[in-house]
């Protein structure tokens, strides 16, 4: 009788690996430094990579930290599911503030945001995807995307861009409060 094997599959390969080490590198490299002061040859060394492997996948520097800003805030992640549009709109601004409080994460949306210059940046996009998501959990809302993204959204952004110190515990619930007065 004859026996065949399959070749295990690759849970990701050495793409997952280059993409996970790389990431990695930008963010202890931010935190360390700055996001001012870190270059793709210094990223490169850090992931045990070639800058050609960085500029291949990533083109330039802005577009890099752009996609190491966005990656752990994932749209296709669960969003908070608590009933009623309100609540679940605070739950998801609560995760957010939580999220842009950490020092290396503000850093890399500000370089993000920098990045994107004209064009809508992978953040504000991955919002309004999310944004969207929720109001299709409740079709008899009050209120817009739109008014979600300028309301809830645009508050925290500009807090963690110009007044990082300003996001506190009750930021979210403030402002999705003031969304439905």
């Amino acid at each position: 009788m004859e026996t065949t094997t399959t070749p295990s599959k690759r849970t990701g390969g050495r793409s997952a690996a280059v993409i996970h080490n790389v990431r990695t590198a930008v963010e202890e490299l931010v935190e360390e430094k700055g996001q001012d002061r870190v270059t793709v040859p210094m990223i490169a060394e850090r992931a045990g990579v070639n800058p050609t492997s960085i500029y291949r996948r990533w083109g330039d520097l802005p577009t890099l930290i752009n996609d190491i800003a966005t990656y752990r805030l994932d749209p296709g992640r669960p969003l908070p599911e608590r009933g009623d549009l309100h609540d679940d709109l605070v739950g998801w601004a609560r995760e957010l503030v939580d999220h842009y409080r950490k020092p290396v994460n503000a850093a890399l949306l500000r370089g993000g945001a920098s990045a994107a210059g004209e064009r809508q940046s992978d953040c504000l996009r991955d919002r309004r995807t999310e944004a969207g998501m929720l109001l299709a959990r409740h079709p008899e809302s009050p209120v817009t995307a739109d008014e979600i993204i300028d309301g809830v959204i645009a508050p925290i952004i500009y807090r963690v861009i110009f007044l990082p110190w300003t996001l506190d515990d009750g930021t979210a619930d403030r402002l999705v409060a003031r969304l439905f007065q």
